[in-house]
């Protein structure tokens, strides 16, 4: 198996996703900066150019980072991040979904549109016009989420799953882009140093 990723908030968490699993895959770095990942070798491993990408024995790939995780969940031994049972699994991919949505993509194309623009305007159709009301989306869906989650341990209740991975992957990219979480909200702040304790061990 090789683990294909770079810099960026999906790759971290796939790789959290598999440091939480105990997986260690033969990782190959792609430099996104540098637009390796968009270049002829990588779009024949990738034909999407995005990263993070999983390289099975057999050779097929699986890309997008919730398919790798379901997949990696699946296929080794240990505690499921996903779900043991029907109903786990629906909530777990209920939050993660509406993670991804409402906060990670306009998150993401907040900075892509913004800051990062210089970057990823020959990559991909950017809206510069959009980036400040992305932003904005993104601080109230937090804020939106911080109140549905009182008296929970973590997003899915006592169970710890990919849902908090991935929305945890996503708050730390954007403290480093300009965007941190608002620390005056009532659950997250406390939430987010029991996940990044999880993984400071």
């Amino acid at each position: 198996m090789k683990y294909y990723t770079s810099i960026g908030p999906n790759p971290r968490v796939v790789s959290l996703f598999m440091a939480a699993r105990g997986i260690q895959p033969e990782i190959v770095k792609v430099d996104l900066r540098g637009g390796e990942n968009r270049g002829e070798a990588f779009m024949r491993i990738n034909p999407t150019g995005t990263l993070p990408a999983l390289a099975l024995d057999d050779g097929t790939v699986i890309a997008e980072v919730t398919a790798i995780c379901e997949y990696l969940d699946e296929v080794t031994p240990g505690a499921s991040l996903i779900g043991s049972t029907a109903l786990e699994r629906a909530e777990t991919r209920m939050w993660t979904r509406r993670i991804d949505l409402t906060i990670a993509e306009p998150l993401t194309n907040g900075y892509r549109f913004g800051e990062g623009l210089a970057l990823f305007q020959s990559r991909l159709r950017c809206i510069p016009e959009a980036s400040d009301g992305l932003k904005t989306i993104a601080r109230e869906k937090t804020a939106w989420l911080d109140a549905q989650m009182t008296g929970r341990s973590w997003i899915c209740g006592d169970r710890f799953t990919l849902a908090d991975i991935f929305l945890f992957a996503f708050l730390e990219f954007g403290t480093k882009i300009g965007q941190p979480f608002d620390t005056g909200l009532a659950w997250i702040p406390g939430w987010y140093e029991r996940v990044a304790a999880r993984f400071a061990k």
